[in-house]
């Protein structure tokens, strides 16, 4: 028996070390150590000897099934490395080769409005202001006086995250009005600023998504009243619809950050299907806006009897459909490689105001 377990030892090792591909050592592994392998079959044959043969036969075969497993295991790695050699061999690509034959990539239409309306505030003189996504209750909702009763805090509009060891959880932010928050606290006056970025609620439609864009801008100093603002959202309208002139229409409303709180509405047509802003005998909600809330300052450490100032806010996703002409919010998201080459950018086509916003 020694000696039919070394012959057996020996086979295999050239077997092994012959084998030229991975399928090849699959199949003698499955015929040394598979169910009806040789290695297996010895193993098999211990039951019939006597205690002493056992003894003595069980520890070579033990031996030999632990050595062909590892030989076949290095075997393999060797095998891996040299397929794997090949596939990087056959599959590169000289990056030197002119890209005239494939797909141009293209940017989003929410980042290019997003660009857009970057460039249009920074010519007016606004920073733009980042924050994280993932708010505390302070920042997105208490420094806003934004009541513990309130439905925005609600768990079937808003995304929680489990409490921490304190209890306090964190959330999913809102709106962007938590940047607002940030800088006040802060930077010191005059502050303007836009907060453009991604916010969440627990809403899905045609024109509501999960997670959806806006833009805020607030501007505090000392002497900042509604004449400002009508007059900064003009400027802005003017510039990104790319019109002449456009006629506001503010509208009473109630938001717990601002006071007074506005509703801004563009004079627009709905003819022929499209909307055209600047002309018509229609209006479109397109902000919210007002004077901050003296308790958002006091929040903040700002004095109200120093400075007072306007925020106003919109959805970067509603201004792009309107700009461009889409019709369903859900398209933005959907990854679709054709809606995209139809309503995506040139990555070098960057918004300016002296060459032209869009194309």
């Amino acid at each position: 028996m020694q000696e039919q377990i070394s012959s057996l030892k020996e086979d295999i090792a050239t077997r092994i070390t012959q084998a030229a591909s991975l399928t090849a050592l699959e199949d003698i592994r499955v015929s040394t150590l598979g169910k009806k392998g040789s290695v297996s079959q010895l193993m098999k044959s211990l039951g019939g000897m006597s205690p002493d043969e056992r003894k003595a036969i069980g520890p070579a075969l033990n031996t030999l099934k632990n050595e062909v497993a590892n030989e076949l295991a290095a075997r393999k790695e060797t095998l891996e490395d040299v397929e794997l050699n090949a596939r990087l061999t056959a599959e590169r690509i000289d990056v030197s080769l002119p890209v005239a034959d494939h797909a141009n990539g293209s940017v989003h239409p929410i980042s290019q409005v997003m660009d857009e309306i970057a460039e249009i505030f920074a010519s007016l003189g606004f920073d733009v202001a980042e924050g994280p996504d993932l708010e505390s209750d302070f920042h997105n909702f208490t420094a806003l006086n934004i009541p513990e009763e309130h439905p925005a805090r609600q768990d079937h509009d808003t995304f929680y995250l489990q409490p921490d060891a304190d209890g306090n959880r964190k959330v999913l932010r809102t709106h962007t009005s938590p940047v607002q928050i940030r800088t006040m606290i802060s930077k010191e006056p005059p502050i303007r600023i836009i907060a453009p970025g991604r916010t969440y609620r627990s809403d899905s439609d045609a024109t509501h998504t999960p997670m959806f864009h806006q833009v805020e801008g607030l501007v505090i100093d000392r002497d900042t009243h509604l004449g400002h603002l009508k007059g900064t959202l003009e400027a802005f309208l003017k510039a990104f619809f790319e019109v002449d002139a456009v006629t506001l229409r503010l509208r009473p409303s109630y938001f717990p950050f601002t006071e007074p709180s506005m509703e801004v509405d563009v004079q627009c047509s709905f003819e022929g299907g499209t909307v055209k802003i600047g002309d018509g005998n229609d209006w479109l909600e397109i902000f919210g806006s007002g004077m901050v809330n003296t308790k958002v300052l006091e929040a903040c450490d700002l004095d109200p009897t120093i400075y007072q100032g306007f925020a106003f806010g919109g959805g970067i996703d509603r201004l792009a459909m309107l700009k461009y002409g889409m019709s369903d919010l859900r398209a933005f998201f959907d990854a679709d490689l054709r809606w995209l080459r139809h309503y995506g950018f040139a990555a070098l086509d960057l918004p300016t105001l002296a060459g032209g916003l869009s194309r």
